[in-house]
């Protein structure tokens, strides 16, 4: 996976070449952080996973049930959960594989699931952005968000595409060079690097993942928030924090696993050599990777739970599915008063 273990995915090393100290970690014995790893990783994939797909599915199941109704902003929170949906999906096999330290699903799964992995890890950070842009343009640039909704179906189709293009074009290296190597301890799933690839695969990870993120959401907030302020709007403080709310949280959950990547970074340049950083690298990465696959959890919370007008059709079809559990939830109507002032600012609350 991205991390120590099962697949090396965003390069560091596989189980076998950790736990086996082999490659560049040799002759360290890691078995302590094996042991470790052989109960912690598949419990905490475990419940990641049973949270992120109940979460996820009723994203998907509401927006699909409502799909004539869907705006821009909608259609991205549509692939976002289809992105997190395809990432989990890769999760029990991790889990196992961490387990047993053994892959025992074949050369063709190894891809298959890696696949997965990889067009979901970057999926969802490229509709976060792409969310993200969104609500700039319809706050900010009103006008231009205007041009964009005339043109709404074949815009949308286009990015949409554009989007999955590329997260299969940052996927690829690592798919292709993912194999089934059988060594004397079982059969790994493993990333088989030429040359320089997987410090180019350590540097993909930090901008994408972090960088990059980190400086269009920064961009954007800082003209949207203000902006919102301005608005004579009742609901433009619940919206500020909510965009307060997206930056910490993706901060928080993605900031320590890319610093513990950069280091893989600067281990493989050669600093950083001691056998107790290699232990503290390798029980570092099992805690930081699983805290970042935690956020495909909390991505239905915070961009839709969170937002009014999803909360609303959640909680409606929530009735329709179990109405004596739901029967006395109330939804909330939104009627803007003044159509001049009110509607851009009821527009971007209700979406947020």
């Amino acid at each position: 996976m991205i991390g120590n273990h099962t697949v090396n995915t965003i390069p560091t090393e596989d189980y076998g070449s950790y736990y086996n100290n082999s490659d560049m970690w040799a002759p360290c014995n890691n078995s302590i952080v094996r042991n470790f790893g052989q109960i912690f990783l598949p419990t905490l994939y475990t419940i990641v996973f049973i949270v992120g797909l109940i979460g996820n599915g009723l994203v998907l199941c509401v927006l699909a049930k409502y799909s004539k109704r869907l705006n821009m902003m909608d259609v991205c929170l549509f692939n976002l959960a289809l992105s997190d949906l395809l990432f989990l999906l890769s999760l029990p096999f991790w889990a196992h594989y961490a387990a047993t330290d053994m892959w025992i699903f074949g050369s063709s799964m190894c891809q298959a699931v890696t696949a997965f992995y990889m067009l979901g890890f970057y999926g969802s950070i490229f509709f976060m952005l792409l969310m993200t842009v969104d609500r700039y343009l319809v706050t900010v640039h009103a006008l231009t968000s205007l041009f964009f909704k005339r043109q709404s179906v074949s815009v949308g189709i286009a990015l949409i595409f554009f989007m999955w293009a590329i997260s299969l074009g940052a996927s690829l290296p690592t798919i292709i060079f993912s194999q089934v190597k059988n060594e004397s301890t079982g059969s790994m799933c493993q990333q088989e690097y030429p040359g320089k690839w997987r410090l180019v695969g350590y540097m993909e990870l930090n901008i994408l993942g972090l960088i990059l993120p980190l400086t269009v959401m920064g961009i954007c907030y800082s003209q949207i928030i203000p902006t919102l302020a301005a608005m004579k709007s009742k609901k433009k403080h619940r919206a500020i924090k909510l965009m307060l709310v997206l930056i910490i949280v993706f901060f928080l959950f993605w900031t320590p696993y890319n610093v513990v990547i950069f280091m893989h970074f600067l281990h493989y340049l050669g600093y950083m050599e001691s056998c107790k950083w290699q232990h503290d690298l390798l029980m570092a990465m099992q805690w930081t990777e699983t805290i970042t696959f935690s956020h495909c959890c909390i991505n239905p919370i915070i961009y839709a739970f969170m937002g009014q007008r999803f909360r609303t059709l959640v909680i409606k079809t929530l009735k329709e599915w179990f109405p004596i559990c739901f029967s006395r939830c109330r939804t909330l109507h939104i009627q803007p008063t003044d159509k001049k002032s009110s509607m851009r600012s009821t527009e971007i609350t209700t979406i947020l």
